[in-house]
């Protein structure tokens, strides 16, 4: 599958930038994602090992492996056609357990584009083609998957709002759900922090994807000693951005996905205005250009206007003067979504507060570098309204079973089949039983 997306990576980057309208790079890079994850999958297919624990009682021993669920649905977002799916069909696979995927409607050619490249390989090495299934369709496709009581695991990339019913649906049944929804990120630009760093960080990080990301820097705290020297820096940086066609060599902001978008950006600068706020550069739909495009905007707003808390899937930063990094660190943690976030410093005593307990609320805790973006070998996920924070997708896609093992109270008697699997309630350790395991098992393990 690897070595089958990399040979399409061209033709696959150029139909997500077409279909999506992230710019070209953008979609190139996000099939190398999808190429990356493969990679690590591979590598981690050899380390998913059990445990054998040592018990407090004599004669006995406790064990852990893990099995697969069965089946995982992957419901997806039309911003990372490729990536999203590529994250969770690898892991999900190497795990033992079939996919079915249902892509967003608007970006369908991109996911039976995928699923075509991963059933030829898959048929080729003797395998169904339908262990990467597909159905395309709306909110009722989405709806079948988290109530259908045989996929054992639901993964939804979306909204808070339907990721929230998705949850329900899944729990309603006892069914396992990964939730990541969505992000309203924040960066802190202290006083003492490298400006040059910051300036370019900010601008790939609010601009990137034309806002479209759900880690898109959408909250911009500056300390007051530099609040207004380093709003003209940035000013005069977005006023070299090229926005355009996705195709185009030069371009850096493609449109926005639907014209929907276009009405949400532009609700989103009338509350500012409404709300007190003033737009400092941008602020437009640029209707001359055929398609959903906007300009990148600034605004200047209270930390605490309603608009500040929504996330607006757009290409708008609200920023924000601060006095004290607790101020800042306090206002960073008061919305109701916990994806990404950022502090730039200098101080490692800033740096240390940010990451620890009474940093940072977020579930990506990030210093010196933009919230957009993640890397694989790492967790991603939210907390809050993001969802149920990062690091459970591979324990979610893999249950710990127990094994328990024992000697029968006959004498001289042995079993055939000496494990039997059983299901356990789950435990921070996973689910064990104790059993007794005679001397030529114990010496065998």
């Amino acid at each position: 599958m690897r070595n089958a997306l990399f040979e399409k990576i061209e033709p696959l980057g150029k139909l997500v930038a077409l279909e999506m309208g992230k710019i070209l790079p953008e979609g190139i890079g996000e099939v190398q994602e999808y190429i990356d994850i493969a990679d690590y999958a591979v590598g981690l297919s050899r380390m998913l090992n059990g445990k054998v624990i040592p018990s407090e009682r004599p004669g006995h021993m406790m064990m852990e492996m893990w099995n697969p669920l069965g089946v995982v649905g992957v419901i997806s977002a039309f911003n990372f056609p490729v990536a999203v799916y590529g994250w969770n069909s690898a892991l999900s696979l190497v795990c033992g357990n079939s996919v079915v995927w249902k892509g967003a409607p608007t970006t369908s050619l991109t996911s039976v584009a995928v699923t075509k490249i991963l059933a030829e390989v898959l048929e080729s090495n003797g395998l169904p083609g339908a262990l990467c299934s597909l159905a395309t369709g709306g909110a009722d496709i989405g709806h079948a998957i988290a109530k259908d009581k045989r996929v054992n695991l639901v993964s939804f990339t979306g909204s808070t709002n339907i990721g929230r019913q998705v949850g329900l649906t899944v729990q309603e049944r006892f069914g396992k759900h990964i939730l990541e929804l969505g992000g309203n990120n924040a960066i802190i630009v202290h006083k003492d922090a490298d400006t040059d760093l910051a300036v370019r960080s900010i601008l790939f990080a609010a601009v990137g994807t034309a806002g479209q990301r759900c880690t898109t820097t959408r909250r911009l705290f500056l300390h007051e000693d530099i609040h207004d020297t380093f709003i003209e820096r940035l000013i005069k940086a977005y006023g070299q951005i090229t926005v355009g066609n996705p195709l185009e060599q030069g371009i850096l902001c493609g449109p926005l996905h639907t014209k929907a978008a276009v009405a949400a950006y532009e609700q989103g600068i009338a509350d500012v205005k409404a709300q007190g706020g003033k737009i400092i550069h941008g602020g437009n739909a640029l209707r001359h250009l055929p398609g959903n495009f906007v300009e990148p905007t600034i605004t200047s707003i209270s930390h605490d206007a309603p608009v500040v808390h929504r996330e607006i899937f757009a290409p708008i930063l609200h920023t924000i003067k601060f006095s004290d990094i607790n101020q800042a660190v306090e206002w960073n943690n008061e919305v109701g979504q916990g994806l990404s976030s950022s502090l730039f410093t200098t101080n490692p005593e800033n740096i240390f507060r940010w990451i620890g307990p009474s940093g940072s609320d977020t579930g990506i805790v990030n210093v010196n570098i933009p919230t957009n973006g993640a890397e694989i070998g790492g967790a991603f996920g939210g907390e809050k309204e993001t969802g149920g924070g990062p690091g459970e997708q591979l324990a979610a896609l893999i249950p710990a079973n127990a094994v328990d093992s024992g000697r029968p109270s006959e004498p001289g008697h042995r079993r055939r089949m000496p494990f039997r699997s059983a299901h356990l309630p789950k435990t921070a350790a996973g689910r064990r039983v104790l059993g007794k395991v005679d001397a030529e098992l114990l010496e065998a393990l």
